[in-house]
């Protein structure tokens, strides 16, 4: 039975990449605070990312998990009503751009539905402070040669469905904030890698791929560009707007290292001892974006955070992390749902 005496946050999607990441990283960094972790447990939902938590008796009083689906208004009222949060963290999303080709409206309903129902919650529950996780994607792209970047200020204009879904997430929020008074902050993140993330993302697809003797498919576009951010220095400034930022702003949160699609194989290719023979190409995602690059300047003002891992280091890290954690996404290989490789002969469906 958990005891009163610690203070309370919930994350919503702590069984997911980021948000495990995060669980992982608050009981480690806050002894005297108790993570509850609500989650779906959706296809790309994994306890055992937190498997070692949740079997240590030292963290019996402090970590909790809950299945529950943030579209349900009444399971999340029952949970605050019983566990009080100081904060609500919101990392529950369905995230994968190229599932969203192929079902949309699971995007619309957990992204936009879901965030509602949340911040709702929140709301009538009168949550202390809620901190709600956006993507770079909401801003649309930029063209591979552009000397802008976006900034908290630039007008979203999504691409995708999943991109669409995310920014119609965060209107919801500021709404939430605008016509109720509800203290919340929104951050927007670059493209995150790191243990612990699904199968089906770009590092650690091609690194399974690689260690399986897979081709690792390429799309055509392979000069696409993303910026870069281990998923530890997002953890670590979502905990500086936690503490610090300002209640109803956003903040951008950003490397500023871009690497395009064929620099990420060839480094996974070299560190694994392969060859150029293990890349394919294949037709581009629909909707496919160019380039993402966000403007950190003001995180950095504001709240003095900057990112502390390299990402030649953090690549290396991340690798070997799959190296030696087959145990962990051999599992999770058969719930992948999307042929990266079937998009041209869709197109003709």
């Amino acid at each position: 039975m958990l005891t009163r005496q610690y203070k309370t946050i919930v994350v919503t999607g702590g069984a997911g990449f980021i948000g495990s990441n995060f669980v992982r990283y608050w009981l480690h960094r806050y002894p005297k605070w108790r993570v509850v972790n609500f989650d779906a447990l959706t296809y790309a939902g994994n306890r055992d990312s937190l498997k070692d938590i949740e079997s240590d008796p030292g963290y019996q009083e402090r970590y909790a998990f809950v299945q529950g689906d943030i579209r349900d208004f009444n399971a999340l009222c029952n949970l605050f009503d019983l566990f009080k949060p100081q904060y609500v963290v919101n990392f529950a999303a369905e995230t994968h751009n190229s599932r969203a080709v192929v079902e949309p409206r699971v995007f619309f309903e957990t992204n936009v539905v879901g965030t509602q129902s949340l911040m709702h919650a929140c709301y009538t529950r009168q949550v202390p402070r809620v901190h709600h996780i956006s993507t770079c994607e909401v801003f649309g792209d930029l063209a591979l040669d552009a000397a802008e970047s976006f900034s908290e200020d630039t007008p979203y204009d999504p691409n995708t469905p999943y991109n669409a879904s995310k920014a119609a997430a965060d209107l919801a929020v500021r709404s939430y904030h605008r016509t109720f008074g509800l203290p919340v902050t929104i951050s927007i993140c670059s493209n995150n890698y790191g243990p612990y993330q699904f199968p089906e993302k770009l590092i650690p697809h091609f690194t399974i791929r690689g260690m399986r003797g897979e081709k690792m498919p390429l799309y055509k576009s392979s000069q696409n560009k993303r910026e870069w951010l281990h998923v530890v220095d997002h953890c670590r400034a979502v905990e500086a707007i936690l503490l610090d930022g300002r209640i109803g702003e956003t903040y951008n949160i950003g490397s500023g290292i871009e690497a395009d699609i064929e620099t990420i194989a060839d480094s996974i290719i070299r560190e694994l001892g392969l060859d150029d023979s293990v890349k394919k190409y294949v037709p581009d995602r629909p909707g496919h974006d160019r380039r993402y690059l966000l403007n950190s300047q003001k995180i950095s003002d504001q709240l003095g955070w900057e990112p502390e891992i390299g990402f030649e280091d953090g690549l290396k890290q991340t690798i070997e992390w799959y190296r030696q954690n087959e145990w962990w996404w051999q599992p999770l290989l058969e719930r992948s749902s999307v042929d990266e490789e079937g998009w041209a002969s869709s197109k003709d469906e």
